[in-house]
Parts: structure tokens; C-alpha cells; sequence
């Protein structure tokens, strides 16, 4: 397993990204996406994991039981 970082700067960047993330890519993405109308639900049926910036502890805990996960059924 491994972890990528993207910081992007527009919604756009986000087409390139897609086109960069390998096979069985597990993304953790702001909360506030979720949020984003057509954006937000195309993350949610992507399976993308939202983290709450704002919850420290709970945002740890997401992260932690991805790592757990991902170890577990071999995903990056």
C-alpha cells in the first residue's frame, strides 16, 4: 500500500487526477464534497472515503480504519 497526495487548486484538476490514480486507488477526500451537488454524489458512488476537516478525532479515525482496511484486502 501506498498513499498519493494531491492538492488541487480547481474542480477541474480533479479530471486529471482521475486519469493518474492507479487500479484499486482508495480516495480520502473532504467532507465538503459530499455537498458539492452532481460532484458530491459522483464521489459518494465512487466510493470515496469523506474525512470531516473539522473533527480531528473523527478524521483520525476514518484514516485509521482505511489503513486497517487497506492492508487488510491489499488496496492503495
Amino acid at each position: 500500500p501506498y498513499v498519493i497526495v494531491c492538492n488541487h487548486q480547481a474542480s477541474l484538476d480533479l479530471l486529471g487526477i482521475v486519469e493518474i490514480i492507479p487500479d484499486h486507488c482508495v480516495p480520502i477526500v473532504k467532507k465538503e464534497l459530499l455537498y458539492m451537488g452532481t460532484v458530491g454524489w459522483a464521489c459518494w458512488l465512487s466510493g470515496m472515503i469523506f474525512i470531516d476537516r473539522h473533527k480531528r478525532e473523527d478524521a483520525i479515525n476514518v484514516i485509521s480504519q482505511t489503513a486497517r482496511t487497506m492492508q487488510r484486502e491489499k488496496v492503495r
